[in-house]
């Protein structure tokens, strides 16, 4: 029983050992692997119905062809586009993202992205907050202002 325990123990002991990093299992994985630039994009405070296109930028870092299956956004109001061909190692593609701007207030959304790479489902962010302004008069309110400074 005791040398039942301390094999045991050493095993538990030793496992550490063994272990390798993500990045090292990513560094001799045969296949594809996502690279994003940012995986949130923050429009930061925008105007009511203004442009809601933005662009998440990945390069596929991996050893095979990078193959996306399917991008949902989390609701309705945000809409994402994903390259149809696939992305050969060392190749950059795009996920282009609509928000709908015509709500206002704070938002926050994901878009899930399914594909063949090492991380098979990935998860992006887009954040923001729409004003209660069309961008008209947040332009003239902008105007007066500086005019009021000189």
């Amino acid at each position: 029983m005791k040398k039942l325990l301390l094999i045991l123990f050493a095993i538990v002991l030793s496992a550490p050992l063994y272990a390798q990093t993500e990045e090292e299992i990513k560094k001799d994985y045969t296949g594809p692997v996502f690279e994003f630039e940012n995986e949130i994009i923050d429009y930061g405070e925008i105007a009511l119905n203004s442009d809601g296109n933005r662009v998440f930028i990945f390069k596929n870092i991996g050893k095979s062809p990078l193959i996306i299956t399917t991008v949902r956004g989390s609701c309705g109001c945000t809409v994402p586009t994903k390259p149809e061909e696939p992305i050969m190692p060392g190749d950059t593609g795009e996920i282009k993202v609509r928000y709908a701007t015509n709500r206002v207030g704070p938002f926050s959304k994901t878009i899930t992205i399914t594909s063949n790479a090492f991380d098979a489902t990935k998860i992006l962010r887009v954040k923001g907050r729409v004003l209660d302004k069309p961008a008209n008069d947040l332009q003239k309110k902008k105007s007066i202002v500086s005019e009021n400074k000189n």
